[in-house]
């Protein structure tokens, strides 16, 4: 029997992308899925593709920055199915920008989808994530490990998430709760330069345009990634690094800042 038959999982930022993958993957292993996005059309869209892998989601429009909404979400899907098994925290976006171009008001709405929306969720979901001894994905990036050129806010954002997602590990660990931080590096698809305004990219290189900032790494196949994520909760890892190789970089980096600078300019 599979792990996940008749568990129960919240996915943040589930109409598209990655979140749309890791919904599919949980509901083909047998998990009743509840998706939530800001977007209705696109929301309904990625339920009907669920509903077409024989599952019954439940879709619950929802702008994960507002304690509100967050609240619904978690209250809406108790009240479905009675428990809460884990909670996928994908909801977020890339951005671009030299630093010294990034505002504080920039800086704060990357914080606040990035890593705030995850706070709000985990708080939510906590007593019923507890009493099931479940899980929290904390999806972050190679970036929450370290800060490569034009990001603007990113970098900074998914370094917080990267934090928090140590200390939910070190403080409710001991009392059953799995926390796995994901560190992907550019997913197949998730990330286009139209997302982008022409003012942000204007002062910025070709290569920064580029998915990943122009990380020369190829792009994860998010099928693949999100099947990853599913065996990665099963075991319990702490976190989960894609491509692998990039742990000698976050390795060199944390001994020699200089090398590490060095690295990070020859591979962006």
């Amino acid at each position: 029997m599979s792990y996940w038959r008749d568990k129960v999982a919240i996915v943040t930022g589930g109409s598209r992308g990655l979140g749309l993958a890791i919904a599919a993957a949980l509901a083909g292993s047998g998990a009743r899925v509840a998706i939530a996005a800001r977007g209705q059309p696109a929301l309904e869209a990625a339920a009907d593709k669920l509903r077409a892998l024989g599952a019954d989601p439940l879709a619950v429009a929802a702008d994960v920055t507002r304690d509100a909404d967050v609240a619904r979400l978690v209250d809406e899907t108790l009240a479905r199915w009675g428990r809460l098994d884990a909670l996928v925290n994908n909801a977020g976006a890339s951005a671009r920008g030299a630093a010294l171009d990034t505002s504080p008001a920039d800086f704060q709405a990357a914080l606040e989808l990035n890593f705030l929306s995850a706070v709000r969720c985990v708080r939510a979901a906590a007593p019923a994530l507890l009493a099931a001894r479940g899980h929290v994905v904390n999806v972050g990036s190679l970036a929450a490990k370290t800060a490569s050129r034009y990001l603007g806010p990113y970098a900074a954002s998914k370094f917080a998430l990267a934090a928090y997602s140590q200390q939910l590990r070190l403080e409710l660990g001991p009392q059953g709760l799995h926390v796995l931080l994901v560190c992907p590096g550019p997913i197949a698809g998730g990330e286009t330069a139209d997302r982008y305004t022409p003012e942000q990219l204007a002062k910025l290189p070709e290569s920064a345009r580029q998915p990943g900032a122009g990380v020369k790494l190829h792009r994860l196949d998010p099928d693949a990634l999100a099947r990853r994520i599913l065996a990665a909760c099963e075991a319990r890892r702490p976190e989960l690094i894609v491509p692998a190789k990039a742990r000698a970089l976050f390795v060199l980096a944390a001994l020699s800042p200089r090398l590490g600078d060095w690295l990070l300019r020859r591979m962006t």
